[in-house]
């Protein structure tokens, strides 16, 4: 399987991630000029996510000299790490679910910074207990200006005018739920992969990163039918409506949850070297690119009133800070223990 060795290589893999994580919600904004509910974008997404869960395994998890590959693990793993996986896809699935409506309703500036910067606190918190590797302070130091710059941008977002966004009261709470929920997937996640997998044997019983992407994009997958279909049902969606979309508006569902999964698996290769907790809070960095988006690209402040720009300012630069911070705690001395 392919795996990486450099700090370096690494910390770039996590830029992308970032970069991913924080661009496929462009593709609901662009379903959604269609009128497209989120609730049947989000069929295309899963699908999406689920199909390049399965490339990744089946090519970049079969070549290569480290590990085993895709087939053999499968074969070798348990199957109480083979469930983990599956719950783990799950568990995303229901918090992606709230963030996506949460986006449907607020936007993209406020349903990011809030849901995912809460679910890069406890992601990360979590993810560092696990495997305690990085810089502890400087790790400390950049979560703690996300999360400031959570508070920055729930402030600017309570100036927006109350017609600007009439759901964004729902919005908040989806975000917040989401951000619960999807703190705890990806620790959930690493739990199921061996070890510094790029430098030792696949440990007896547990996942390889690419077994653990294929049966988390399952996981996501199945759990679509009862999570998404609730969702369906209360809003008076049906798979009729689906069935008549254009071409393109699948397409645009599919696409955002390609990128979505190749993030995730960049992020999963990466933390072989960085350690979950550093990768996933570098990755959680998509929080900032999807502010930016929002903003200057899909204007969800314009017509805020003055005085709302320097929040969105003080924002931005806490978040780049902290994400600044995170990058380099992996470039530190050796991992801090825990007690």
């Amino acid at each position: 399987m392919f795996t990486v060795e450099q700090p370096s290589t690494a910390i770039l893999l996590c830029v992308v991630t970032m970069l991913g994580w924080g661009s496929w919600a462009n593709t609901q904004k662009l379903a959604g000029k269609e009128h497209w509910p989120f609730e049947l974008f989000y069929w295309d997404y899963a699908i999406g996510g689920a199909l390049m869960g399965a490339l990744l395994a089946f090519t970049l998890g079969m070549f290569g000299h480290a590990g085993e590959s895709t087939w053999t693990n499968l074969h070798t793993a348990s199957p109480r790490m083979a469930l983990l996986a599956l719950f783990a896809g799950a568990v995303f699935n229901v918090s992606n679910i709230l963030l996506v409506a949460a986006i449907d309703a607020s936007g993209m500036a406020l349903a990011f910074p809030v849901g995912v910067g809460l679910a890069l606190v406890l992601g990360t918190g979590f993810s560092y207990i696990q495997a305690p590797q990085g810089n502890l302070a400087l790790l400390v130091a950049g979560v703690g200006l996300i999360l400031v710059a959570m508070l920055f941008s729930a402030l600017a977002h309570r100036r927006l005018p109350a017609q600007k966004l009439p759901g964004s009261g729902r919005g908040l709470l989806f975000a917040i739920a989401a951000g619960l929920l999807m703190g705890f997937f990806y620790p959930q996640l690493m739990h199921t992969i061996t070890p510094a997998f790029n430098t030792q044997p696949v440990q007896p019983g547990m996942l390889t990163p690419y077994s653990a992407l294929l049966l988390f994009g399952a996981g996501l997958l199945l759990s679509n039918f009862p999570v998404n279909g609730w969702f369906m049902r209360s809003r008076g969606s049906t798979f009729a409506v689906y069935a008549e979309a254009r071409p393109r508006v699948h397409a645009a569902g599919i696409l955002g949850g390609c990128i979505w999964m190749v993030a995730l698996g960049l992020n999963v290769i990466a933390s072989g070297v960085a350690g979950p907790a550093i990768s996933y809070a570098l990755g959680q960095g998509a929080t900032l690119v999807a502010a930016l988006w929002g903003i200057f690209v899909w204007h969800e402040y314009r017509g805020a009133p003055a005085g709302t720009r320097p929040l969105l300012g003080f924002m931005l630069a806490a978040y780049a800070t902290g994400i600044f911070l995170i990058g380099t705690a992996v470039l530190g001395p050796a991992a801090h223990t825990l007690p």
